[in-house]
């Protein structure tokens, strides 16, 4: 099965959320079909803490991809916000 999860980076103490569609098998932080976004839960200043690509979370739901419950909050919060 398709998910689009989260996937961390950054560093420690600094955490930095890439937005991936991946198989639902992979690794947390493992190999991702396609990057559609980013949360910086650290932003500050001018930085944009959060990106997500809307047409193409709307491609993968389409062809059958789940959302994680983090992602699918932070999609609600993209809409309201642009």
């Amino acid at each position: 099965m398709v998910v689009i999860r989260l996937a961390r980076g950054g560093a420690k103490k600094r955490p930095f959320y890439n937005i991936v569609v991946a198989d639902s098998r992979e690794r947390r932080d493992g190999r991702f079909i396609e990057r559609v976004g980013f949360y910086n839960p650290m932003a500050a200043g001018g930085e944009q803490p959060l990106r997500v690509a809307m047409d193409r979370i709307t491609y993968w739901k389409g062809v059958g991809a789940k959302l994680s419950d983090t992602v699918e909050r932070l999609v609600g919060q993209a809409k309201t916000a642009g």
